[in-house]
Formats: C-alpha cells, structure tokens, sequence
C-alpha cells in the first residue's frame, strides 16, 4: 500500500514540475506568441462612433470591386494567456539580443535582422541562439553563468540536452541546427 501512494507521489511531483524548456521549445513559444500578438484586433481610439446605419451593398454594387481580404480569427483565450506568459521572457537579456529574438519570432528574414541590429549573420545567429538559450535555463530554473561566453552557454545546454534521455531536437532552423553540431 505504502508503495503504491509513494509512487502517486512521485508522479505528482513529476506532473507539477512541467515540461523541460529547450531552446526549441522556447522558440516554439515565441512564434506562438508573436502570431497570437498579430491576430489581436487592432486597437481603436475610444469615444469615436458613427450613428449612421451599416449600409448593406447589393449586387451590382459589389461588382469590378476587389474581393476583401481574408483574416484569421481572432485567438483563443488559451493562447492569449500562453501570449500574456511569454512576453517577459526576454526582460533582462541583452536589448539586441531579445529584439533579435523577437525578429526571428515575427519571421523576420536574416537580413533584415542583421541590418537593423547591425551584426553580421553568424553573430546575430549566435546572439539568437544565446538568447534561447538563457530563456530556456531561466524556466528550467537553472543557474545562468554570469562571467562566461556566449559560445559556452549554447555548449553547455547542448550538453545538458545530449545527456537527457529524450534527447533534443532543435527547431526547424538549420542555423541552431549547425550551432549545435559544432
């Protein structure tokens, strides 16, 4: 009987502790973000309004008109909470380094990331990198090493990773792909 409730525990314990954070899964959860953030309605001044009636076109009106454009519907209120979780993450990282990876979460392309920030591609990879990196370590609620280098930060959560018996699987950019493997 003793056995059984340790092992209920156990489980709890495990449940409550969540899931471990990757670089990936940390880039994940920025792109979520980032299109929960573009799907939000747009924001509207207060206090104006229009009294007239909505005018309903017929037919002929409506055509050598242009078609309207699509959009997507508006979030859920899960992922807005997911949304409202992830955006300060990047407080307390280096100012270029959570622009970078707030870039990368738009989908923003390397050369425009590399011309706003002023960094050449390798760089602002390795600064992106970085920044998952810390983020990751920071959720796993594991020491982030103050006096040490970029290049050893993204070593040693490789290392931690290749240790775990799932294993880690990088997202789909072939840069933090190659960083790793290096």
């Amino acid at each position: 009987m003793n056995d059984c409730s340790d092992r209920v525990d156990s489980n709890r314990k495990f449940a409550m502790a969540g899931p471990t954070w990757t670089p990936s899964l940390v880039e994940e959860r920025l792109a979520e973000a980032a299109a929960v953030l573009r799907r939000l309605p747009a924001q509207k001044r207060q206090g104006y309004f229009n009294t007239w009636p909505d005018y309903l076109p017929e037919f002929s009106d409506l055509v050598g008109q242009a078609p309207r454009q699509t959009s997507l519907p508006p979030p859920s209120p899960s992922a807005i909470s997911r949304m409202e979780e992830t955006l300060p993450w990047t407080i307390g990282l280096d100012p270029i380094d959570g622009r970078i990876a707030w870039m990368r979460a738009h989908n923003a392309q390397w050369k425009a990331i590399c011309w706003k920030v002023g960094l050449q591609r390798s760089a602002a990879n390795e600064r992106w990198f970085y920044a998952l990196c810390i983020i990751a370590m920071r959720l796993n609620r594991q020491p982030v090493p103050k006096n040490r280098s970029r290049r050893y930060v993204i070593e040693r959560m490789r290392d931690v990773f290749a240790a775990d018996k799932r294993g880690w699987h990088p997202g789909t950019d072939s840069t933090a792909t190659a960083l790793l493997s290096k």
